[in-house]
């Protein structure tokens, strides 16, 4: 009965997407990017729905690691570290590779909420922040790769979810298209090269809807098919990454270094570490196996 009622849920919430995206994609109904608004205190969609999205890993995660063996203080000790870092690590990202703007809107560099927050940055700095906390840490109860797929294997929901955000933000989309899901976006948030265009990539949906595939991917791999630790976050830097790069190549706000997308760059990478880290762990447990 109760998957039963999930199923008829999990319907009922796409088929009121639906009609709402269409209404959206059309231009018949204009997003405001904040719920409620008091004085000149706003409560934003953006960090409501990254909020969302971390709340929502974490109770998965903290889920795996105690069936692992993990303690619970020691899971959520470097949460906290690493949602700081990762905050930090996403906006200081962005803002390099914005440079040019933010030198000239300092007091912008700290107002997150309207957006521009790297993920790749925030990955990094999450990766970071794990391994000095398994190095610098007492009597840790985890390895710095078992945390790793603990935080790589639900990342992707967390990603999948604040994307969102930047569809109230009229951002992260792609170039003019008329195919059948184009979606309008506002004049004032046109590039000036595309003022003259209405309808665009929905790319924040692509990339949503690919995380997603990611998440349903490592966790069939992590309950039926993982060897070891580390395996999880190869095969998320892989699959995140191919997605990731073909998407960027849409996108008309991409981070840029001279003619080249950032994004692209990193991805190229992590899909190259990732295939090499997978490779060696699985290579490294058959010849002990072998031994």
């Amino acid at each position: 009965m109760k998957k039963i009622l999930i199923v008829l849920l999990a319907i009922t919430i796409i088929v009121l997407m639906f009609f709402f995206l269409r209404e959206v994609f059309a231009g018949r109904l204009i997003l405001k990017n904040y719920i409620v608004r008091i004085g000149r205190l706003e409560i934003r969609w953006y960090s409501v729905l990254i909020i969302t999205g971390i709340f929502l890993s974490y109770y998965i995660a903290r889920k795996r690691a105690e069936k692992e063996g993990v303690n619970p203080e020691h899971l959520d000790e470097v949460l906290v570290y690493g949602i700081i870092a990762g905050v930090i690590g996403a906006r200081i990202y962005y803002v390099v590779f914005r440079w040019d703007y933010y030198s000239k809107n300092f007091s912008e560099i700290f107002k997150i909420w309207h957006g521009g927050l790297a993920i790749h940055g925030a990955i990094i700095a999450a990766i970071l922040t794990g391994f000095l906390y398994t190095r610098l840490k007492k009597n840790v109860s985890f390895t710095f790769l078992q945390g790793l797929d603990i935080f790589t294997g639900v990342l992707p929901l967390g990603q999948a979810i604040g994307r969102w955000g930047n569809f109230f933000n009229y951002e992260a989309f792609g170039i003019p298209t008329n195919l059948p899901w184009k979606m309008f976006v506002p004049e004032k948030f046109r590039p000036m090269e595309f003022r003259n265009q209405d309808f665009f990539h929905p790319t924040f949906l692509y990339e949503s809807l690919w995380d997603l595939f990611v998440f349903y991917a490592l966790t069939v791999y992590y309950r039926k098919y993982r060897k070891g630790f580390g395996e999880v976050t190869a095969l998320y830097l892989i699959l995140y990454s191919i997605g990731r790069f073909f998407i960027e190549g849409l996108r008309v706000d991409s981070l840029m270094l001279g003619n080249y997308r950032v994004a692209k760059i990193i991805s190229l990478v992590f899909i190259v570490i990732g295939i090499i880290l997978l490779i060696y762990l699985r290579s490294s447990r058959v010849e002990k196996k072998a031994s």
